[in-house]
């Protein structure tokens, strides 16, 4: 058998080496990726297999009843309406009921003009001698009319409290969008290190590849040196996309408001097309101006500061009201006597010091500030809808392109593959094209992202759940 025979012989061996672990590849189970070396099976695992696989609907749902966010919004809403039954008081009567027993001295104490009957007998000495007094009174009032200064009062109350309400809602659908927002982060990260792997698994293959043909003689061996740094490469890479992959499933973890460890992968759930996503923008603006909870908000602030300033200006009127009492008092508890007295008082300010001009003026700039918050919604609103829609129609742009080149990178570097194998290619256009495929994998997983990101912002945007 002569050299040059033995050398094809030796050749073939080296391309059925080499193509041996993508043979066994597509004979091992779906999600498990051959480990062409012991040195990079612990890389090459995939964890999916033995571990909870978390959803899109479980993730909201946690965030939805975990996420500290809410609690601070419905303890502010608790507390609005607190203030708004306070506020509700001063429209109601009052009753209240007193007891008390009392021993005090009965020394004289003339009283500068008070009348003295000039025939009345010296009084006592002063004594230190005490007697007792028993007392049992109620007293009642009703606010009877103060011209709408006090209702006008509860009613802004009242619609701030609803105002607080939309608030809630707002605070759930940003909720929801940090928890879609996390959940595709993190999947985003998942589908990195399914790429890391894939790489890694390539760098290996062709490792294989080159070390037989430098062993054979027909490449030099600064190409074995250039694979091993290659899969070195490769190798820190993939470490680094598992360890993002963590870090963010400790952010969706925070997202969704639970302590509890990592040792979970993400489903593969996809966000579908929202309704109206390539309609036209002016019906999903005036959607979104009835929809969303800040608009609601905002405009029930806006009549709650309007109600406000009319109960400031209403404090220049009178006031009426009515007010009793009863009581029962003596020394002894079997020796009552009993009284009562009816009051109706009518209070007219006159001079405030000024207090009244004050709240008024605070009243009016509150009022500007709900106009000016409102417009300025109103106009967020639009951008909102604006940039989500343009993210989507980017994204799907994007992706389509990504997929292309994505084809198209696969079909090069099997050509490269095949190019070096022959002897036609070179190590540097085999790195090159495996480079190509790895940045065109990794621009599909970000296009892919970024149009799911981007439709959760048209959700939260229109103000739909």
């Amino acid at each position: 058998m002569s050299r040059r025979t033995r050398s094809r012989i030796l050749l073939a061996l080296v391309a059925l080496g080499a193509a041996a672990p993508v043979a066994r590849a597509a004979e091992a189970p779906a999600g498990a990726t051959p480990a062409p070396g012991d040195d990079v099976a612990a890389l090459l695992k995939d964890p999916a297999a033995t571990t909870k696989v978390l959803t899109l609907d479980e993730a909201l749902r946690s965030a939805r009843t975990h996420q500290p966010a809410l609690e601070l919004a419905r303890g502010a809403l608790i507390a609005a309406q607190g203030q708004s039954d306070s506020a509700r008081s001063g429209l109601l009567p009052t009753l209240n009921a007193n007891a008390t027993y009392t021993r005090a001295t009965s020394n004289f104490v003339f009283t500068p003009g008070g009348s003295v009957n000039p025939n009345a007998p010296p009084p006592p000495s002063p004594s230190f001698t005490t007697n007792p007094l028993w007392r049992f009174s109620a007293s009642a009032s009703q606010l009877v009319y103060d011209f709408g200064e006090t209702i006008n009062k509860w009613k802004a109350a009242r619609v701030a409290a609803e105002s607080q309400g939309e608030s809630v809602r707002a605070t759930e659908a940003q909720v929801a969008y940090n928890a879609r927002s996390a959940f595709f982060t993190a999947r985003a990260a998942k589908d990195m290190v399914g790429v890391a792997r894939e790489t890694l698994a390539n760098q290996e293959r062709h490792l294989g590849q080159v070390q037989g043909y430098v062993e054979v003689g027909s490449r030099p061996e600064i190409d074995l040196t250039q694979a091993r740094a290659d899969r070195a490469t490769a190798q820190v890479q993939l470490i680094n996309a598992e360890n993002t992959y963590d870090v963010s499933k400790a952010l969706l973890n925070q997202a969704m408001g639970i302590e509890r460890s990592i040792d979970y992968d993400l489903s593969d759930d996809e966000l579908p097309a929202v309704e109206g996503e390539d309609g036209n923008v002016e019906t999903l603006v005036d959607q979104a101006q009835h929809l969303r909870p800040e608009m609601s908000s905002l405009r029930l602030n806006l009549n709650s500061q309007e109600l406000s300033l009319r109960s400031s200006r209403d404090m220049y009127w009178p006031n009426l009201g009515l007010s009793g009492s009863a009581n029962e008092s003596g020394a002894y508890l079997d020796h009552l006597n009993w009284n009562f007295s009816g009051l109706i008082t009518l209070s007219v300010p006159i001079l405030q010091g000024g207090a009244i001009n004050a709240q008024i003026r605070q009243a009016q700039g509150q009022l500007v500030q709900a106009k000016a918050q409102l417009e300025t919604q109103r106009q967020q609103v639009r951008l909102d809808v604006e940039q989500a829609r343009l993210g989507i129609r980017a994204a799907k742009g994007a992706v389509a392109a990504a997929e292309d080149a994505l084809a198209n990178t696969r079909d090069r570097l099997r050509l490269a593959e095949g190019r070096y194998q022959t002897g036609v290619g070179n190590i540097i256009e085999l790195g090159d094209a495996q480079l190509a495929l790895t940045t065109t994998a990794a621009q599909k997983v970000q296009a892919e992202y970024q149009l799911y990101t981007a439709r959760a912002q048209l959700l939260k945007a229109l103000g739909r759940p």
